[in-house]
């Protein structure tokens, strides 16, 4: 299944793609069914937070008639408007290598001198191979597809990153990497949006990104959740980004340095994993700017495609 949340004649609601180019609204068909409990598909948290149930529930309802609505009748919101948490980690190997490189030609530039012929690492650090390294986002600045991104006064250098992120859907501690896909609600494409020049300017801090990060819809989600049954192999999923139509990076996650069990194995040690946290796998290799020394421009529309799940649209504006 694929779940939405959209906007309907100021009413928010739950839903699942259909056939083509339909969506099933689940919040009204479970309130009409007289069966299971409304409150499952009051909002994409409260499916989650539903488990097993609310998933069985949500199957039975998309095999009863009525309640479909045309998708482009409905304005779709993030799937899940906003996440208990988001953690984003650096698990592509060529995005590790050439962001270091793209950085260091960036820092040139904004000193007013020639861009250095920087080579990318030849050797992905030790660090990013031992462990699933991570910095922590402001789930608070959550938008959807179609969303403007507003491009913070303070930056000269906006990027786009391609994700892949997933949604906890059961709650747990210490889990192990063989048992961590039990705990995946399911997958959705996750852009990064970032300040790069702020960004560099924090880093030598060594305590994560802040402003270089954190500013109003800097973190875009959707157009869906999909569970794992969606795809073939969770392990390979190919990904795609464009910027005005064209393509700047493709690939797929069969290349992270850590399996998104793996990273739940890491972040569950003595701390709990609650419904509805978001974990981001990091940039794909080529999949920014940065890696091509190109940022965006204002009126730059960000295309990124995800197999299994969609196609995820925003508009760079800069502040007036």
């Amino acid at each position: 299944m694929r779940f939405v949340t959209f906007e309907q004649s100021g009413g928010t609601y739950v839903g699942a793609l259909v056939g083509i180019g339909g969506i099933k609204n689940l919040t009204e068909a479970s309130a009409a069914s007289g069966r299971g409990d409304p409150a499952w598909f009051k909002s994409m948290q409260a499916l989650i937070e539903s488990g097993e149930a609310g998933l069985d529930e949500a199957r039975r309802l998309l095999e009863t008639d009525g309640h479909i609505v045309p998708a482009d009748a409905v304005r779709l919101l993030a799937p899940l408007p906003r996440p208990q948490s988001i953690r984003d980690f650096f698990t592509f190997p060529g995005h590790i290598r050439q962001s270091y490189a793209g950085m260091q030609r960036l820092g040139a530039k904004l000193a007013g001198a020639s861009a250095p012929a920087v080579p990318p690492l030849t050797e992905i650090p030790a660090l990013y191979l031992e462990k699933a390294i991570y910095h922590k986002g402001n789930p608070l600045t959550v938008v959807g597809p179609g969303a403007e991104i507003l491009w913070p006064s303070y930056s000269q250098c906006m990027d786009f990153e391609l994700e892949l992120a997933i949604v906890i859907g059961c709650p747990g501690v210490d889990i192990s990497a063989d048992q961590a896909a039990a705990h995946i609600f399911g997958y959705t494409i996750f852009n990064d949006f970032s300040a790069r020049d702020a960004q560099m300017a924090e880093m030598p801090g060594m305590m994560g990104p802040a402003k270089g990060k954190d500013f109003d819809r800097s973190n875009a989600i959707g157009p869906c959740i999909a569970t794992p049954d969606e795809f073939p192999d969770v392990h390979d999923i190919r990904m795609r980004a464009f910027v005005n139509g064209e393509l700047w990076a493709e690939g797929s996650n069969s290349v992270m340095l850590h399996r998104f069990e793996d990273i739940i194995a890491y972040v569950s040690r003595g701390e709990t994993l609650h419904p509805g946290e978001l974990l981001g796998s990091g940039t794909m290799d080529n999949g920014c700017g940065l890696e091509h020394d190109r940022f965006l421009e204002d009126g730059d529309e960000v295309t990124l495609e995800i197999d299994g799940i969609g196609t995820l649209i925003n508009t760079v504006r800069r502040r007036k």
